[in-house]
């Protein structure tokens, strides 16, 4: 009987893994541009941090976390996000003390929800956190960062920034109040999930995907009207810099997310093009996260990006730019009991064109079936060496994608004919 992967999490095969690393690597050098750095920490923590930084009544902590007891008998979990990882190991690391960082990390979380398209048991984000900064100015730079992402992937016209703030802890807990008393007149009328988030986390109600909940949510109080005068300002000033940049966006009321260390500016980008998952990068502010931890009090605001969805909309626009393969861009075909040479030929070349793609035959075989799998490989060239050109010092260099005839090519100056007839 075969083993087969766990439902929802899913196996990455060569075929797709160039776009992953262009994707990837497209991240990498857009934070270091901005001056964030990389930092790694495990897939693997102590429940309680996530029961203390996401919170209890969550559906994440509640339903989705693949928790278990060690042979220490210590409560484990595999990450169900990053930022509750990564403040724990800049306070373990003493990271934060009277100094401000950004930084940035990638890797699989974990969530046991129902698979479908764009929502996977094991999935990947590209998590960034800016800690020791509390003016409205990180936070507009962070969406700046994405808005330039976008645009750098040819993406942008597919995405749009919603916008909201949460206001304060206190301010929140009044408006909490506000809520809760008008949508107890209307119990018997809310869905199920939102019966139950009633008394549990009732903001959750407001993105409720029920239409019928939707349709009594219009007339409720707006947390908007509870902002005080500094929440409202530091609101105002991201969206002036998001103007004066020309970065469009939706000031949705209703934006709340699911993690209940949110606090002050909230935000998604999302999409219409991949149906119901069309959230790709969510984040906001979270003030309080690093002192409910345990660290001492330090402004902090982040986002994530979901790697999944992000690649899933640039092959739906066809985003993907031609170079982006792996292609073999050259072949070497060893005749006879020439392997040895050839490889060693293979070395130099690479050593001389780091940038170029090269397999060498291995596994023996006949001229007519090693050219035919030069040609499968996808490569340009097939590069000949046999008993002839091994005493002669030369190569054939055989065009595999152009109309053009045979060369004779001495190894003394092959480098520099590939890099003349060669375009990378």
């Amino acid at each position: 009987m075969k083993i087969q992967s766990i439902r929802g999490m899913n196996d990455l095969l060569p075929e797709h893994s160039a776009i992953w690393q262009y994707v990837e690597a497209t991240l990498a050098r857009m934070l270091a541009a901005y001056s964030y750095k990389e930092i790694r920490f495990p897939i693997l923590e102590k429940t309680d941090l996530f029961k203390r930084a996401v919170g209890e009544v969550t559906d994440i902590v509640e339903k989705e976390m693949y928790s278990f007891d060690d042979r220490n008998g210590d409560r484990l979990s595999l990450r169900p996000e990053g930022t509750a990882g990564c403040v724990r190991a800049c306070i373990q690391n003493g990271l934060l003390h009277n100094q401000t960082q950004r930084l940035w990390y990638t890797g699989p979380m974990f969530r046991h929800e129902r698979p479908q398209k764009g929502r996977l048991r094991q999935f990947h984000q590209i998590g960034v956190e800016a800690f020791g900064l509390a003016g409205p100015d990180i936070d507009a730079e962070l969406l700046l960062l994405t808005a330039r992402l976008w645009r750098e992937l040819n993406i942008d016209q597919a995405l749009e920034l919603q916008i909201n703030s949460l206001g304060t802890a206190e301010e929140r807990a009044t408006y909490r109040q506000a809520l809760v008393a008008y949508l107890d007149g209307y119990k018997n009328d809310l869905d199920e999930d939102s019966q139950r988030r009633l008394s549990t986390n009732p903001l959750r109600i407001l993105d409720s995907k029920n239409p019928d909940t939707q349709l009594l949510l219009k007339n409720a109080p707006a947390l908007n009207d509870f902002l005080g005068a500094e929440s409202k300002q530091h609101f105002e000033q991201i969206c002036a810099v998001l103007d004066n940049a020309g970065v469009s966006y939706v000031i949705n009321p209703k934006l709340v997310r699911g993690l209940d260390y949110y606090s002050q500016t909230v935000f998604e980008w999302v999409t219409t093009s991949l149906g119901a998952q069309g959230t790709i990068c969510a984040g906001g502010r979270y003030d309080s996260l690093v002192e409910l931890l345990g660290g001492k009090p330090c402004s902090a605001v982040g986002l994530a990006i979901g790697l999944e969805r992000l690649i899933m909309l640039l092959d739906e626009l066809g985003a993907v730019p031609d170079s982006v393969d792996q292609q073999v861009d050259m072949y070497l075909v060893a005749v006879g009991d020439e392997s040895y040479q050839a490889m060693q030929l293979a070395e130099q070349l690479r050593t001389a064109l780091p940038a170029i793609r090269i397999e060498t035959h291995c596994g023996g075989g006949s001229f007519k079936s090693q050219i035919k799998k030069a040609d499968k490989s996808g490569a340009a060239v097939a590069i000949i060496l046999g008993e002839d050109e091994l005493s002669s010092n030369t190569v054939q260099v055989k065009f595999l994608r152009q109309e053009r005839p045979q060369e004779t090519v001495d190894q003394a100056s092959l480098v520099e004919f590939l890099t003349t007839n060669f375009e990378k």
